[in-house]
C-alpha cells in the first residue's frame, strides 16, 4: 500500500473537492478490518475549523454505517476515478447488513497507519478522527424548503466533523 500512495499535507492538498464529493461521490468507511462498513455519499465537505483541517460528513441513523461511525473514533473518505461508478452505486444501494460490499464489488480494503479502513483502488483517501457530532434539527432550518425537499420523512442526518489526519493520493 505504501508504494501506491503519496502522503499529502492538508494545506498542500489540491482537488476539485466539490465535484469529487457531489458528482463523483465517495465512500465513507468506519471500523476495523474485522468489523467495518462503508457507504456511498455525495454530501460533505472539507475546511478549516478550530485551528484544524477538517472534513464533515452526514450519515442517517438508519444506515448500517451509522453504527460504525458512532462506535469508532475515525473514518475515511475514499474517492475513485469514473471507472468505479458502478461499484459506488452498488455500495449505495445495498446494506452491509445484507451483503459484503467489498467482496461483491471487488474492492480491496486495507488498514491505514491510523488503523482505519480504506480501499486500495481509491485515487484519494482522506483519513479523519472524529471531533464532534450533532443531529440536523428541523427547527434549525432557516430555509424551510430545504427541510421539505431533503427530509420529507423527517429522517435527519447526523453530522460528524473530523480532524484530517492524513491525505493519501495515488502516485
Amino acid at each position: 500500500m505504501k508504494d501506491r500512495f503519496e502522503l499529502i499535507k492538508p494545506d498542500e492538498f489540491q482537488d476539485r473537492i466539490i465535484k469529487s464529493i457531489g458528482k463523483d461521490w465517495m465512500l465513507i468507511t468506519a471500523g476495523k478490518m474485522d468489523h467495518y462498513n462503508t457507504m456511498t455519499a455525495a454530501w460533505g465537505g472539507l475546511g478549516f475549523l478550530w485551528n484544524k483541517p477538517v472534513s464533515y460528513i452526514f450519515v442517517r441513523p438508519q444506515r448500517f454505517t451509522f453504527e460504525f461511525t458512532e462506535q469508532y473514533d475515525g473514518y475515511t473518505l475514499s474517492f475513485f476515478d469514473g471507472s468505479f461508478r458502478d461499484k459506488l452505486m452498488y455500495c449505495g444501494r445495498h446494506s452491509g447488513r445484507d451483503v459484503n460490499k467489498a467482496k461483491e464489488t471487488g474492492l480491496t480494503p486495507f488498514e491505514t497507519a491510523n488503523e482505519n479502513i480504506a480501499f486500495e483502488e481509491a485515487r484519494l483517501i482522506i483519513e479523519c478522527r472524529k471531533l464532534y457530532a450533532d443531529d440536523i434539527k428541523q427547527e434549525k432550518f432557516i430555509d424551510p424548503l430545504v427541510d421539505h425537499e431533503m427530509y420529507p420523512e423527517n429522517d435527519y442526518h447526523r453530522m460528524y466533523i473530523g480532524e484530517i489526519q492524513s491525505i493519501l493520493e495515488r502516485k
